[in-house]
């Protein structure tokens, strides 16, 4: 267990004017509020703020931040309260220390609605001083690396944890060795035979090539040193297990296949000494094509730079290459812990927190406003966890901006990039110059050029084309405003109507003072739910004009004759076709027994739509000259149609009770293999699932395929979506789709 003037004297060594008193008044007071406890290894609990520190020092960061180390768990694990920390070690401390205690409580392997949200408090936290995320990124690792004591599922469950959230955040905050450390612990627990059988190998390996690292790294030294370059250092390592265990698994290749297990980093003075030793190295060894990248002039996110290559080297083993100067090696190992010994290019900066201008801040930054676009907390996770894993390709604008994308973007990806309202009027792009498909995956170095119209809205199918985070929110929102936006329309002639027939006017600012009422928020909000069918029309007109008689009278349902009554919101009757009379003479209802049809006078006949409408649609009428009204579900293409006459809409919803035993038409297409025994099970399965077929008609759409369209009838929409649930489940079936025409 490390001793109180080590730890003062580790900080010294890279610190020297260090705040001393604070880390002795720090130790004390850890060592005393956890006195006698224990952890589950038995190890004094005062040795894990120790060693949480002690990675800490490594880091090299202020301090303030290892005082936060020593102090992280007290408020959570013993009697010290926020208010004795202030006191003692001030606010900032204080509020430090607290900020890890929250997030100690949070739970990132559950549902993941409660999982997402616990990563937004998460985020939130870290937002605010990112010394929170370092202090809880070494407070990870040390658990991690003594995970043995736990139960099993236990480790697997902080496992998990590990590998989905805190790995992927050390990683795009630049911290690459404490991220390989974090999924290789993590990677022994939740796949230990994997793990064990993949470390034998390495093993083995290295017996069979024994002392080639050093072999290689002596040549890379001379080499570099005889053409001038006499600072320049060489370090080998052997890949990590999970390192190895992850390209196999992604690129589908055996052990054996692989053929670069070791990496080499060439470590240089300067940027210009990093291109002298990259010449130097492939004018003497042979290149593998496409296996060169160079993110010294093109920086990755998380402010990561380095020249990569791959060369056929010494001994003709095939080795990756990494060429960098002593900043660059300090970031890519300590991350924007790194960018304190910077700043200012001085090494002894009292404030650890992030530069703003950092990368790797500005993606936390675009991830915490990500938090106010008021997407729901599974859109959130999704995003959050698309933009940690992925990795990049760099493209440019027309005028040469550089814009940074998950790879497997597309140029709908890269309009959202440059702008929000540039994807949303995104209709085509231009890839070097050439007019290229919306779904095209984008190459690094490419140049994007976006051909825009004001007239555009994203269509939703956008959002299984696109990969970022960004773009998928921005589709969503659009998609739903869209959305809105036609509820909206509908709503607010429906409401016209109902308003004119109660010789009432209707306008958006006579109801702002009746939302209260109606429990809606906006003017907007209210229109688009009589839209959706939320909130009746009627409703609206009693909550603007309280003393409004509604004069509606229920009028019991008849038949005769094969036509059945319906009934209005103004007591009037109207018609229903049926299906005429059994062989007992009993009615057969088509339709529902009781709909409620307001603002009509007089007597109408009402018919469905001829592919159907069943409970559970958003459904309207339309008046049709000589026909009466028509039912239609508000997905049918049919009513585009007739979007300029809105005096021919007629507000209509379901009125059917618990004892309503009427079936009711729905239309579906269904793409089947075309081959003996499909269309029995096809018909099997809607049998089982209680559902009528009325009408059958075939057609063969390929050599191997046939459509089948069903008039089928069912009770409600949950029953016809079962159905097409089971539907697709049969091995002969490709595509399953109701029809609405």
């Amino acid at each position: 267990m490390m001793r109180q003037y080590e730890l003062v004297e580790r900080v010294q060594k890279y610190k020297p004017d260090a705040n001393e008193a604070l880390l002795n008044k720090a130790y004390v007071y850890a060592m005393q509020k956890h006195g006698q406890q224990k952890r589950a290894s038995g190890d004094p609990y005062i040795s894990h703020p120790l060693e949480v520190a002690a990675i800490l020092t490594e880091m090299r960061l202020d301090e303030s931040t290892i005082a936060v180390a020593l102090l992280h768990d007290t408020i959570e694990d013993t009697t010290a309260t926020r208010q004795e920390i202030d006191d003692l070690f001030g606010e900032d401390i204080g509020a430090l220390v607290e900020g890890l205690t929250k997030i100690k409580k949070l739970d990132l392997v559950t549902k993941k609605a409660k999982q997402a949200e616990n990563l937004r408090k998460l985020l939130l936290a870290i937002s605010d001083d990112v010394r929170v995320l370092l202090v809880k990124l070494a407070d990870r690792l040390h658990n991690m690396r003594t995970l043995d004591h736990m139960s099993a599922e236990k480790r697997a469950r902080i496992s998990e944890e590990t590998m989905d959230i805190y790995a992927p955040l050390a990683g795009r905050m630049g911290m690459q060795d404490m991220r390989e450390e974090l999924e290789n612990l993590s990677f022994r627990h939740i796949n230990p035979e994997a793990f064990e059988t993949v470390t034998r190998r390495l093993e083995e390996l290295s017996q069979r090539n024994e002392g080639l690292i050093k072999k290689i790294e002596d040549e890379l030294r001379e080499l570099l040193q005889a053409e001038g370059l006499k600072a320049a250092q060489v370090k080998g390592r052997q890949k990590k297990p999970y390192s190895v265990f992850r390209k196999m698994q992604s690129k589908s290749l055996s052990f054996e296949q692989l053929s670069d297990v070791w990496g080499f980093r060439i470590i240089v003075d300067d940027i210009p000494s990093c291109y002298r030793a990259l010449g130097i190295v492939h004018t003497r060894w042979r290149v593998v094509p496409g296996r060169f990248k160079d993110y010294i002039s093109t920086p990755k996110q998380n402010d990561y730079q380095s020249i990569h290559t791959t060369i056929v080297g010494p001994s003709r083993q095939r080795i990756e290459l990494q060429i960098r100067t002593r900043r660059m090696n300090d970031i890519a190992e300590y991350g924007i812990a790194a960018h304190s010994l910077y700043k200012d290019g001085e090494g002894n900066s009292n404030d650890t927190a992030l530069s703003p201008t950092s990368n790797a801040y500005s993606w936390l930054r675009r991830t915490i406003e990500s938090l106010a676009e008021g997407d729901n907390p599974e859109e959130f996770l999704e995003h959050t966890k698309l933009e940690l894993f992925q990795d990049q390709v760099f493209c440019f604008t027309p005028k040469g901006q550089l814009i940074a994308l998950p790879r497997g973007a597309t140029p709908i990806d890269f309009a959202y990039a440059v702008h929000t309202n540039i994807g949303d009027t995104c209709v085509g792009a231009k890839i070097n110059g050439r007019i290229m498909p919306l779904v095209t995956r984008l190459n690094n170095g490419d140049e994007v050029e976006i051909i825009r119209s004001g007239i555009q809205v994203p269509p939703p199918a956008w959002e299984e084309i696109v990969v970022t985070g960004k773009a998928r929110s921005a589709i969503r929102r659009a998609t739903r405003a869209a959305i809105r936006k036609q509820y909206a329309g509908l709503g607010y002639r429906i409401l016209e109507r109902t308003f004119e027939r109660a010789n009432k006017t209707f306008s958006r600012e006579a109801l702002k003072p009746a939302l209260h009422r109606l429990g809606q928020k906006e003017v907007e909000d209210a229109i688009a739910a009589v839209g959706r069918g939320e909130l009746s029309s009627l409703d609206v007109l009693r909550a603007v004009f309280p003393d409004h008689q509604d004069e509606r009278v229920t009028v019991k349902p008849s038949a005769d004759d094969g036509w059945f009554n319906m009934r209005s919101a103004a007591g009037m009757v109207f018609k229903l076709p049926g299906r005429g009379k059994d062989a007992n003479g009993a009615a057969q209802v088509e339709g529902p027994e009781a709909l409620p049809i307001r603002g009509l006078s007089g007597n109408a006949e009402v018919h469905f739509s001829p592919a159907g409408a069943i409970p559970g649609d958003r459904i309207v009428g339309i008046m049709e000259k000589d026909k009466g009204i028509t039912i239609y579900p508000i997905q049918s293409p049919i009513l585009q149609k007739f979007d300029d006459e809105p005096e021919r809409w007629i507000d209509v919803r379901w009125d059917l009770d618990e004892a309503n035993s009427s079936r009711f038409m729905a239309r579906i297409a269904i793409s089947a293999l075309n081959e003996p025994g499909t269309l029995a099970e096809v018909a099997q399965a809607i049998a089982t699932s209680d559902v009528n077929i009325r009408s059958l008609s075939m057609g063969r759409v390929a050599a191997d395929f046939s459509e089948l369209q069903f008039d089928l009838e069912v009770w409600d929409l949950r029953q016809l979506n079962h159905l097409i649930a089971q539907l697709k489940e049969l091995p002969s079936v490709s595509m399953v789709k109701r029809l609405f025409e």
